[in-house]
């Protein structure tokens, strides 16, 4: 491990009234207008600055050459001025893949403490060290991402959490997922801390009247300019659907679907209180990550989004779950924004990636670029190589076509921010097909050599909303 410093055919009409309908397509005119209308706080266009030899140098990034004694270079960490990002940490070792730490004695892995705690022991403990090196530590962090494969890991993980994190625990979001990276591990996670300087202390967020969560987790943290928000769901604080979201079992219908009320409880009961509680609001939003149940509920949720958002810019990332804390819910959003009065501006950063690939607007916030979610259409409105790849899945071609397409709308954004792929501090993808990854990384590999891959890659029920897509990416990049 090392340390080094850097920086098929798919009818248009057909996939935006599947997916955009009130995405990028809509949602990028109307942004422009607000802006010209004077409806939301001032939002300007992001202008490249610094050169990007200036802005790598920020960047200390501590990876692997071979993941699991692959051709694969990963970077599970990477440092981005005040700023640590660990991405994608699973049970493994990162230079010999399985070890008898979490794995067991050999022909008996019930020995010791459980297997999905040894999982969740091994991920955080290895966490804290990293952060320890960087000159930081756990009780940094302002946000947490999750990804289980069944319920009775989440319940392993958060004895471990608290174990390792003691009486603070960032805001957190928990979603189970199909699989994750490999596939003998059950927890996945990802994890956004700061440095300890006296410009980023945290300010832990409570909500009145409400307890913190079973969880542990703090319901919003303030670091500097920036307000964390966790994921919520539509749920009283005793886990129940509230009774304006919930629909009797006997009804065929009646006003509007179970899933559209509990976007709208969640942005309007769940995310608006949590924001205003940390000095802030929806119209200071810049990033958003919504975990849907089922691919047929995407243009419900764009739809009910957009009567919230059409005038406020914020970048979306949408994906399928497969469930998530209460069987009966249906919706998970979590949130960065910007702070009341913060000396950080929103801007809308214009991208040359066309609108039918993307989910929302590219925006920026200071040092951090957010793309909204990629999907892998090409202006022609198709999935690139959509009639070859099940032809050819031997060389997991969807995974590579489609990625490398996402990278090339990455490069992109990069390079309206005036930085190249060094910069880019996590690449999420959610794939549905983990299979598919061996692709990805190979079209990282064909673009960028031997340059880490900051990835963190999770498989999500199937199938997407572009049916022959395999993949949505969600890159987070640095530009201070």
């Amino acid at each position: 491990m090392r340390s080094t410093r850097h920086g098929p055919f798919i009818d248009r009409r057909g996939f935006l009234d599947c997916v955009t309908l009130a995405g990028a397509a809509t949602l990028a005119p109307q942004v422009v207008q607000a802006q010209v209308a004077g409806s939301v706080p001032p939002v300007r266009l992001a202008q490249a600055g610094a050169s990007p030899a200036s802005r790598v140098s920020a960047i200390t990034v501590k990876s692997v050459e071979r993941l699991a004694g692959s051709a694969a270079s990963y970077a599970y960490a990477v440092k981005a001025g005040p700023f640590i990002f660990l991405n994608g940490h699973e049970a493994y070792d990162f230079e010999k893949g399985l070890t008898s730490e979490v794995e067991g004695p050999p022909g008996y892995p019930l020995s010791g403490r459980p297997p999905l705690r040894r999982e969740a022991d091994y991920i955080l403990r290895r966490m804290r060290t990293i952060l320890k090196d960087f000159g930081s530590d756990l009780p940094q962090t302002v946000r947490v991402d999750q990804y289980y494969t069944k319920g009775s890991a989440v319940s392993a993980y958060h004895l471990a959490r608290f174990a390792e994190f003691g009486g603070y625990i960032a805001p957190s979001t928990s979603i189970i997922m199909d699989r994750c990276f490999t596939a003998h591990t059950n927890t996945h996670a990802s994890l956004l801390a700061i440095m300890p300087t006296p410009d980023w202390e945290i300010q832990k967020i409570t909500l009145p009247g409400q307890p913190i969560s079973a969880s542990g987790y703090n319901p919003a943290v303030v670091a500097n300019d920036f307000v964390f928000v966790a994921g919520n769901m539509a749920l009283l604080d005793s886990g129940e659907l509230p009774p304006a979201v919930r629909i009797r079992p006997t009804a065929q219908w009646g006003g509007q679907t179970g899933f559209r009320r509990q976007v709208n409880y969640v942005i309007k009961e769940r995310l608006e209180p949590s924001l205003k509680a940390a000095g802030s609001g929806v119209e200071h939003c810049v990033k958003a990550q919504a975990y849907i149940r089922g691919g047929e509920n995407f243009p419900d949720f764009m739809d009910v989004w957009s009567q919230h958002f059409a005038d406020i810019p914020c970048a979306l990332t949408v994906v399928p779950a497969k469930d998530y804390a209460s069987n009966e819910g249906m919706i998970e959003i979590n949130l960065i924004a910007l702070k009341n009065g913060a000396t950080r501006q929103k801007q809308i950063v214009a991208v040359d990636v066309p609108a039918i690939a993307t989910l929302g607007p590219c925006v920026r916030a200071g040092e951090l670029v957010f793309p909204s979610g990629l999907l892998p259409v090409g202006r022609d409105g198709m999935v690139p190589a959509a009639g070859q790849a099940a032809a050819f899945d031997g060389l997991a071609l969807a995974g590579q076509v489609q990625g490398a397409l996402l990278m090339s709308y990455a490069e992109a954004v990069c390079k309206a921010v005036g930085v190249t792929m060094r910069n880019v501090v996590r690449a999420q993808y959610f794939l549905t097909d983990m299979r598919e990854f061996a692709g990805v990384s190979a079209a990282w590999s064909d673009r960028y050599g031997k340059q880490p891959h900051p990835f963190a890659s999770v498989q999500v029920p199937g199938p997407l909303p572009p049916s022959a897509a395999v993949v949505v990416g969600d890159f987070w990049i640095y530009a201070g």
